[in-house]
């Protein structure tokens, strides 16, 4: 399973973990994701989407037609039809 958020493309970067002697070994941030459900209102269905903390935050602030529109104009395929 593919660790992209649908809504704002997080995905995994990689980095260093450092140790106390400060020795340095590669290893991944991955986003916090989690699958869920949500009922558009304007198209009375819902839709699961795997999405990022931070989207469902933003998602509770604006909505989630309003955060699909805007991802969708600035170029992302989110994969829900409005």
């Amino acid at each position: 399973m593919s660790k992209v958020c649908q809504l704002t493309g997080k995905r995994p970067v990689a980095g260093n973990s450092v140790s106390f002697s400060n020795k340095k070994t590669k290893r991944r941030f991955l986003p916090n994701l989690h699958t869920k459900r949500f009922f558009i209102p304007e198209k009375e269905e819902w839709v699961t989407l795997k999405v990022s903390a931070s989207a469902m935050r933003t998602i509770d602030k604006i909505g989630i037609y309003e955060f699909i529109k805007r991802q969708q104009k600035k170029g992302f395929v989110v994969g829900v039809e409005l």
